[in-house]
């Protein structure tokens, strides 16, 4: 039997001084980036598993800034595709729980102690998704104060409007809102508002005249659906593993994690399908 030889079929085989595979995806820095700080087996998970993480919300973070300036531009088709990989993206941080949950209690306080105060909770990137999605609570600026370039990234997020107010602006041109809901200071989280739901509910009453409208307020929803439903694994997960202890980072741990579980990002777009 010969041996196949994939050069015959002209597979490029020398990379002496040329692009290669590695070299493009700088995978000697990702893969030297594991550094576990204890002879525990399951901290390499552990790293594993956060450090994917953070690679997905570097995309959500791409996509969504993409999806806005779409938006501003008034092109709805565009940013309604990134929307959508964006939901999917999420769909696939979902499944990673999967793989974390089959660490054990036992196998976590084998290394819990070498993450120190080090915590999810301090996620820059997250807390980057959350600003631009339109959950800004400054407070959250605090934990990143110790990095001037993360908290001016953060800081200059909170200069713009977010996601779900532009969507408002775009609302606003079908249905009109009052002033107040669209001069809102662009630092300030987004409040329920009984206008803001009887114009997305007009656009639900009648689709075909506002097809673009019914498909953006649907492609949010997709989104908060799976946002919602990785947050719910988070705390799955947190309670599984270290039941009711504090996290590292010094929040409630599960108790935290819970009180998040009751953040709206686009309350209305729920609330109207009460009144439809």
């Amino acid at each position: 039997m010969t041996t196949y030889d994939p050069s015959r079929e002209g597979a490029q085989m020398t990379f002496d001084g040329r692009m290669s595979y590695t070299d493009y995806l700088g995978l000697d820095a990702v893969l030297t980036a594991q550094r576990p700080l204890s002879d525990a087996h399951d901290e390499m998970l552990f790293i594993i598993q956060h450090q994917t993480s953070e690679l997905w919300m570097r995309l959500v973070i791409h996509e969504l800034g993409a999806a806005r300036a779409m938006l501003l531009e008034g092109r709805m088709r565009p940013a309604f595709k990134m929307l959508a990989r964006v939901t999917r993206i999420f769909e696939q941080l979902n499944n990673a729980w999967d793989v974390l949950r089959t660490m054990t209690p036992s196998d976590y306080t084998r290394f819990r102690a070498a993450l120190a105060q080090s915590s999810g909770f301090q996620s820059q990137q997250y807390r980057m998704c959350e600003f631009i999605l339109g959950n800004r609570n400054t407070a959250m600026l605090q934990p990143h104060a110790h990095r001037p370039d993360l908290l001016a990234a953060l800081q200059a997020e909170l200069t713009q409007p977010s996601l779900y107010a532009v969507a408002l602006r775009l609302l606003s041109q079908a249905v009109p809102l009052p002033d107040a809901v669209l001069t809102r200071a662009p630092e300030l989280p987004h409040l329920a508002d009984d206008a803001v739901r009887a114009a997305w509910t007009s656009v639900y009453r009648d689709p075909e005249a506002h097809w673009e409208l019914y498909e953006l307020a649907e492609k949010l929803v997709d989104l908060e659906d799976y946002f919602r439903r990785w947050r719910f694994n988070h705390v799955t997960t947190v309670e599984r593993v270290i039941g009711f202890k504090r996290g590292t980072g010094g929040t409630g741990g599960v108790s935290y994690l819970k009180r998040m579980l009751e953040v709206e990002l686009f309350p209305e777009l729920w609330h109207l399908r009460t009144d439809l």
